[in-house]
């Protein structure tokens, strides 16, 4: 008897799931109580490492034991499925990003807009690296598309990911910075700054894109994940927080 009541306490746990996440940074801001509300619900946990989409595209194709890969965009799930390490043929595409440009409530901008990119008062302008994070290539885009890049980029203080750039502007180490609108619509920077949205047509859409691992040994639960983002009523807390449906 005892045997069995031990039994019956511990099962619980040796049944409990974990998920290993494989996060975009511009999902940090955004996650945390989303992935609260799926445990609560199924019983699993999701264990979530923010990091660039190419430093984790890299470590997936290193054998990184993860189960899901949410990026911040499509190019680098469409790697990983390119090397053969995807269940799917094609991304999921669960969210569409916006690219703010934000600076602190404090910062000699306080009359923030577009044309403060080409006040020479500015001196310091925070950028995620464009080869290893999504939202550097559409700031690197947009900046072109307005023709301020080359008059810029002596100006780019220089981030592995978005969550860093933003990190970066929100210390005062940048003047303002080009960063994603979750990062922009955290606590942290609300409180702290203000933004104003870049022109839509000035990069290309930022479709964000996951796949589940096929190597996976929780492939089902990663599916189920998936899909509960992409349910109606997840999709308008993740658009409240800065990422759009992509449909």
């Amino acid at each position: 008897m005892y045997k069995f009541l031990l039994f019956l306490l511990f099962a619980p746990l040796a049944a409990a799931q974990t998920l290993r996440l494989a996060a975009a940074a511009d999902l940090q801001p955004v996650l945390p109580p989303i992935l609260q509300e799926f445990e609560a619900k199924t019983g699993i946990h999701v264990d979530a490492s923010y990091q660039s989409s190419a430093t984790l595209t890299t470590q997936i194709q290193n054998g990184a034991p993860f189960d899901l890969f949410m990026a911040a965009d499509l190019s680098f799930p469409q790697r990983v499925i390119a090397s053969g390490l995807a269940d799917s043929e094609q991304p999921v595409t669960y969210a569409r990003g916006t690219l703010v440009l934000w600076t602190r409530n404090d910062s000699p901008f306080p009359q923030l807009s577009v044309d403060t990119l080409r006040d020479p008062a500015l001196k310091t302008v925070a950028i995620a690296n464009a080869e290893h994070a999504p939202y550097g290539r559409a700031a690197e885009a947009s900046l072109k598309s307005l023709g301020l890049y080359d008059q810029l980029k002596p100006k780019f203080v220089v981030a592995e990911n978005i969550a860093q750039t933003a990190q970066y502007v929100d210390s005062g180490n940048s003047q303002i910075g080009l960063i994603s609108l979750t990062s922009a619509l955290s606590e942290r920077l609300q409180s702290n700054g203000h933004y104003v949205v870049m022109p839509r047509d000035s990069y290309p859409a930022i479709l964000q894109g996951a796949v589940v691992l096929k190597n996976s040994a929780n492939r089902t639960a990663a599916h189920q994940l998936l899909d509960f983002l992409l349910s109606p009523a997840v999709q308008k807390k993740l658009a409240a927080r800065g990422l759009e449906s992509p449909h």
